[in-house]
């Protein structure tokens, strides 16, 4: 079965229709399934010999998004049937829409001067204490998490569905979903979501670094190019500062920084360090550098599906 054409068939449902609020209020969203269910397991398990459930807890909870997925990929009907009954099942996986329309929330107010508005915006999308930051703080939040987001949110997904198929899309889902809700550093997650974190870093290291790769490639700047060699192997992440500093290198802002968590300010470095800070302009045009990456990601999974 083809299943980079499975997927572009998920990007194009989702660019097409999102996923509609009415569906969303009848059966919720698979990461909200699987996240019912992490939750669950996380409150019945999270005591004792931590480090050793919590990898237990991966695997049960990838085993079963991989299974799924095996099972429904095996059911499917032979020929373009099954490849566009596969894209609509990988089609809640990829969030195109998604993180464009959040993105665009933040970028609408802090246009028409209303920080406020901007901070709740980005409030969705972020972790970070958004209470005190100015328009540049609200702006390199948004950048950041849009540049971040469309690696594990959109390539990545789509990497794994396109090599794998429905099995390699759900069980990247689930690890990504692990990750973001325990694969912290707090007291409380620190041994029990050390094996998601780890799997994640693995799994997000080629995605991450090929989101960066387009990024530079539709930034159209070589500057793109420069930043993302120099700064993304000092971030704080092996992965996310691929695609955030080619962001930076390409919008010619800086990104990162100094930022203010609950449990207090982490000195995170700076990524472009020596170009100015980003305004609500800069977040529309990050959004911009977000349409042509999705376009040419598309492009290139039609010219590999090419005869």
């Amino acid at each position: 079965m083809n299943f980079a054409a499975m997927m572009l068939i998920a990007l194009a449902l989702d660019l097409l229709i999102g996923w509609p609020n009415w569906l969303y209020a009848r059966i919720g969203h698979p990461v909200t399934w699987l996240g019912a269910l992490i939750s669950g397991l996380e409150h019945r398990w999270n005591h004792g010999a931590r480090r050793a459930k919590g990898v237990l807890l991966l695997l049960v909870v990838t085993g079963l998004a991989t299974s799924l997925g095996a099972a429904l990929q095996v059911v499917l009907p032979d020929g373009w049937a099954g490849v566009v009954l596969g894209g609509i099942l990988a089609w809640p996986l990829v969030a195109l829409r998604a993180m464009h329309d959040h993105v665009a929330d933040v970028a609408r107010p802090l246009a028409a001067g209303d920080l406020d508005a901007g901070r709740r915006a980005v409030a969705m999308i972020v972790g970070r204490d958004v209470t005190q930051l100015d328009e540049a703080g609200v702006a390199r939040a948004a950048l950041e998490s849009l540049a971040e987001n469309t690696s594990d949110g959109i390539v990545a997904p789509i990497f794994w569905g396109a090599l794998l198929g429905l099995p390699g899309i759900a069980a990247y889902k689930a690890i990504n979903t692990l990750d973001s809700m325990i694969g912290h550093r707090s007291e409380r997650y620190r041994d029990f979501g050390w094996a998601s974190a780890r799997v994640d870093d693995l799994v997000n290291l080629i995605p991450a670094r090929l989101t960066g790769l387009i990024f530079a490639l539709v930034g159209a700047r070589r500057a793109a190019w420069a930043c993302m060699w120099r700064d993304a192997p000092q971030h704080r992440s092996p992965n996310a500062g691929w695609p955030e500093s080619a962001m930076a290198g390409a919008l010619d802002v800086r990104l990162s920084g100094p930022r203010a968590y609950g449990s207090g300010i982490t000195p995170e470095p700076w990524v472009n360090a020596a170009a100015r800070d980003p305004g609500a302009a800069d977040v529309q045009r990050g959004l911009q550098v977000y349409a042509r990456a999705m376009v040419l990601l598309a492009m290139g999974i039609a010219v590999a599906l090419w005869p």
